[in-house]
């Protein structure tokens, strides 16, 4: 079986094709998906278990170390998956390839900062300073 090349004459000689680097985002990105489903589910359950509670004993919930590491796991699995998610849709929407690779870092640091804000404030109320 010979291998066959499905590109355009102009294709090959503009390299366009695969940038073989979605496998990998695909598969981040499903895994994330997986883990934020049970992740999601604990957050609900808490919100509504803590809906009406006085801010003592929410505070103290969400100081417990189990809570405060199911949380912390369920920002680091969001920021990921909205990362790539943003990612993938800046790849394919946004032709100038300058304005592209600013957008990118953009959507990076974004993502990690609001990530790092949202881990601060549950390591705060987790050591109740």
């Amino acid at each position: 079986m010979s291998n066959q090349d499905m590109r355009t004459p102009k294709a090959k000689i503009l390299h366009l094709g695969s940038a073989r680097s979605g496998t990998s985002d695909h598969v981040v990105q499903r895994a994330t998906a997986l883990a934020i489903a049970p992740l999601s589910v604990f957050f609900i359950v808490s919100v509504v278990a803590l809906a009406g509670a006085e801010y003592d004993t929410a505070r103290a919930y969400l100081g417990h170390p189990l809570v405060s590491i199911l949380l912390i796991a369920l920002i680091g699995a969001v920021v990921v998956h909205m990362r790539i998610g943003v990612k993938i849709t800046i790849e394919d929407y946004v032709h100038s390839e300058g304005l592209k690779h600013y957008v990118l870092l953009a959507n990076s640091f974004f993502s990690y900062g609001i990530g790092l804000a949202c881990i601060y404030a549950v390591l705060k109320i987790s050591f109740g300073s």
